[in-house]
């Protein structure tokens, strides 16, 4: 049985993505090659280590089995190609973070122009993600860092704080609520909403926050970014809680009205998460150091 690091690297991106042909995109592979690959596995194993079907791949108790394993032996060869990089001259390192929305859209960019500017011998590789996933595969030892909104539960994990921003209501210029200055959620539940997946940890939140009240959010439409929020808002098909940095910018183009919100959950904190029973690599630890400066 003989497994290389690109056979690894494939099946945990397989395994990640929920598909063959996405995981094979992700792994930079042709798909008839990396089916290849996926099959010589699974003959070399003599066992299957995938379930196919018309939602896409699982992994089998081998598969998760190997998934383990893979992981291990990909972040030390992670680990062993930073340690040598000084002496090759090349990068130093490569640091995977995930990423809600929110952080990487309204305060990463800044954060990481400064870092990566003062280690030009390292790479970040940056995806975004939801909160509850970046949990999980930050758990699962898939990324090093993780960024997350402070309403996830986080198990295990280690925290650090990284930035606070408030969520405010976002309305067209002549909705009712357009003339307030601040508004309670349980008052913006009488209108119909436009927000995020229902899937979204903070959708859910959300959804939690209405429920105490008693009553159902009316969403009309569900997207996936806070910037699409405001552009529907701005149409008249509702109305968005977003964060209030989001709705500062999107006012400078778009004819919205912000309105703030008067609850004292209102006030949003994202926080750094990492695995705590492994120590980071320098590089990764580095970069913590600096998102938390």
């Amino acid at each position: 049985m003989r497994f290389d690091l690109t056979d690894l690297k494939l099946f945990c991106d397989v395994v990640d993505e929920g598909s063959i042909t996405a995981g094979a995109e992700k792994a930079a592979l042709a798909l008839a090659a990396a089916s290849t690959r996926i099959r010589g596995m699974e003959e070399a194993l003599g066992a299957p280590l995938l379930t196919r079907s018309r939602q896409g791949v699982a992994p089998t108790p081998a598969g998760r089995t190997l998934l383990k394993h893979a992981r291990t032996i990909l972040a030390q060869s992670a680990r062993l190609k930073e340690d040598l990089g000084a002496f090759a001259g090349g990068l130093g390192g490569e640091v995977r973070l995930l990423a809600n929305t929110n952080a990487l859209t309204e305060f990463l960019p800044e954060a990481l122009s400064s870092f990566l500017a003062e280690h030009p011998q390292v790479s970040v590789d940056l995806e975004e993600r939801l909160s509850d996933e970046i949990v999980g595969l930050i758990a699962e030892g898939v990324a090093d860092i993780g960024i997350v909104a402070g309403t996830v539960e986080v198990g295990a994990l280690a925290t650090y704080p990284f930035r606070s921003d408030r969520f405010v209501v976002v309305t067209s210029k002549g909705h009712p609520l357009a003339a307030r200055a601040a508004v309670a959620f349980a008052e913006v539940l009488d209108y119909e909403l436009v927000g995020l997946e229902r899937s979204s940890s903070w959708q859910r939140f959300l959804t939690g926050r209405a429920a105490r009240e008693g009553r159902p959010l009316r969403l009309r439409v569900q997207l996936r970014s806070f910037d699409a929020v405001c552009r529907l808002v701005e149409c008249g098909v509702g109305v968005g809680v977003v964060p209030q940095t989001t709705a500062t910018r999107a006012a400078k183009t778009m004819a919205l009205a912000v309105v703030q919100l008067a609850d004292d959950w209102a006030l949003r904190e994202l926080k750094i998460v990492v695995r705590a029973d492994e120590a980071l690599r320098p590089y990764a630890q580095e970069l913590v150091e600096s998102l938390r400066a």
